[in-house]
């Protein structure tokens, strides 16, 4: 009966549904205009569409199980053992750096747009290096393992990366003079919506949202960061406002004529949640390993994926510039 009970705790969980659920039973309605009355309701919005395309895809005769066999497996496993981790980091590092801030800010709208600025900023510095430091690498690529895109692809991350996210961000933001308050109210949004940009194409077709794909970053933009081909390697690390994207140069638009390939460049089976999951976890290692003197062992950890010490490299950014050198050419 108790595993019952956790399995059923679990499901609601999952729905985010137990809020809205408190404030149906105590019929207090007044809530709703509570921020976490607001939360509620939003909160169950991104489970409840992971369902709708799940259905969808069995309509389709699309179901992408793979996928959401992998992402469940990793789903259960970090409920176990990442559960409360990124909250104590995050409430560490409020608790250490607030004092340290050389501004302050308020709750006024527009410290909010400053805010949201400045995170989209931490939000860049992370997802970059996640890209570019084979070590960060390890952490992320369980996140860009899946073959198809869909929304339960948000669940798709190895249990130490939201630790490393949460330390980046939250250091950035306090710095900068962000309200703690302020700063949880931009997670809850920034989360929802980095959800959101996750959604496959048997529930949104064309991602790119009509007008809105000129103004943020929408689902079209972020299957292209989520590509193996080569010309969108490495780009689109933004989550809602692309101007970090554009600034340094990382900005790419998909393209009608050329289909995205999800997936990673290393060859692995996407269906063995083993190799999704600890699979740059053991190729670093094997490099670590048979890589000649301390300088080079170090190098592999430190330097972008595809670095070899033999000179071969095959980074994202020189398969890139090699993909556009060829075009240019045609």
């Amino acid at each position: 009966m108790d595993v019952f009970n956790t399995f059923i705790e679990e499901i609601i969980n999952f729905l985010g549904i137990s809020q809205a659920w408190d404030i149906l039973q105590s019929g207090n309605y007044e809530a709703l205009r509570t921020y976490e009355g607001i939360t509620a309701l939003i909160f169950p919005i991104i489970p409840l569409l992971i369902l709708l395309e799940f259905i969808l895809g069995l309509i389709y005769k699309k179901p992408q199980t793979k996928v959401y066999k992998i992402t469940f497996l990793t789903y259960v496993l970090n409920r176990f053992i990442g559960r409360f981790i990124a909250i104590a980091v995050t409430t560490f590092l409020i608790g250490v750096l607030e004092p340290y801030a050389p501004i302050q800010t308020s709750l006024k709208w527009y410290w909010f747009l400053y805010g949201y600025v400045v995170w989209e900023f931490a939000h860049f510095l992370y997802h970059y290096w996640g890209h570019k430091v084979r070590l960060f690498w390890c952490l992320h690529s369980t996140h860009h393992a899946p073959e198809d895109m869909n929304l339960s692809v948000t669940h798709a991350h190895f249990f130490l990366e939201a630790p490393y996210a949460d330390a980046i961000r939250t250091t950035v933001c306090i710095l900068a003079g962000i309200k703690p308050e302020m700063l949880f109210i931009i997670m809850f949004i920034d989360g929802t919506y980095g959800a959101f940009i996750h959604v496959g194409e048997n529930l949104i077709k064309d991602g790119r949202l009509g007008f809105l794909n000129k103004i943020i970053l929408t689902p079209s933009h972020h299957r292209v960061h989520h590509a193996k081909n080569p010309l969108y390697m490495d780009t689109n690390f933004c989550n809602l406002l692309n101007i970090w994207d554009k600034v340094f140069g990382t900005f790419q638009n998909e393209e009608k004529n050329l289909k995205i390939e999800y997936g990673i460049t290393r060859k692995m089976n996407s269906g063995n949640f083993i190799d999704v999951y600890f699979g740059e976890i053991f190729a670093l290692c094997k490099d670590v390993y048979h890589a000649p003197g301390i300088k080079n062992k170090l190098a592999y950890i430190v330097m972008p994926p595809g670095w070899s010490h033999t000179g071969e490299h095959k980074t994202a950014k020189i398969v890139r510039q090699e993909f556009l050198k060829e075009r240019s050419m045609d």
